[in-house]
């Protein structure tokens, strides 16, 4: 009897084991339902435009690195927060989608991962886009150890280690949420943040403040631009059969 208990409890460990090893793993597919549309790229067109800056950026606070002499030697010429990046006037890392106007149509979820690095005890990327139920890789590139906070409100959270270099993870997000923060807690420097949306229609502003979306389907769109400190600008646009539209977004500099 006692050795018949014995087996049972280790069989009841072995299967919760399994089951915390997978509990992050997405569900199949479920496949488009019987109303979805696809895109046909012979009539779709492309969105594209910047995001300005209108006033002085505030100075990025300083990144303090001295308690681990890792992060030290990866800045030994000092660095600072991400917060502000501007060229030319135009905001970079400021994560731009289509909001609304989709309608029914259906989009394949990739299989292959976004990757969220962490190199020279910073998140590289520090924002960007991923799609529901697409697997993010994240990976240690650093002979330290780094934690993994996801902070969503919508999906699951999780709290991942990662202590050594060439430590890598998989998790997924299943459900649309803008925008997930994440945070290192050994480092309390390092953020990042995650654009989790159900179609392709996204991109992260970069040089300059520019972003584009290719193969967006005629319609009337919500295109909402998200920024960590500047909150949320909405625009409507209408784009026609094969068309090409410009838009832009301003946002104002906090004053002192």
């Amino acid at each position: 009897m006692a050795v018949a208990h014995l087996r049972t409890v280790a069989a009841g460990v072995l299967l919760m084991a399994a089951w915390a090893c997978n509990s992050n793993k997405p569900a199949a597919p479920a496949g488009p339902p019987p109303d979805a549309k696809r895109v046909d790229s012979s009539r779709a067109g492309s969105l594209e435009g910047r995001v300005l800056l209108d006033g002085q950026p505030p100075a990025n606070a300083p990144i303090k690195a001295e308690a681990d002499p890792v992060c030290m030697r990866a800045n030994k010429d000092g660095a600072t927060f991400e917060t502000y990046v501007v060229k030319d006037g135009g905001l970079d890392n400021v994560f731009v989608y289509v909001k609304d106007g989709l309608g029914n149509y259906y989009f394949d979820i990739p299989t292959e991962a976004v990757t969220l690095d962490q190199q020279g005890c910073r998140y590289i990327p520090h924002v960007f886009g991923i799609r529901a139920g697409q697997p993010l890789e994240i990976v240690n590139s650093d002979q330290t150890l780094h934690t993994v906070h996801a902070l969503p409100d919508v999906n699951q959270e999780f709290n991942i280690s990662e202590a050594m270099a060439g430590m890598r993870r998989t998790r997924t997000f299943t459900a649309p949420e803008v925008m997930v923060p994440f945070k290192c807690d050994t480092h309390g420097w390092m953020n990042a943040y995650a654009g989790v949306v159900s179609h392709p229609y996204f991109a992260v502003t970069t040089g300059g403040g520019r972003f584009e979306m290719k193969n967006l389907p005629p319609g009337t769109y919500t295109i909402e631009a998200w920024h960590e400190k500047l909150g949320r600008q909405t625009r409507s646009v209408t784009l026609g059969e094969k068309d090409s539209r410009t838009i832009t977004f301003t946002f104002k500099a906090p004053t002192a």
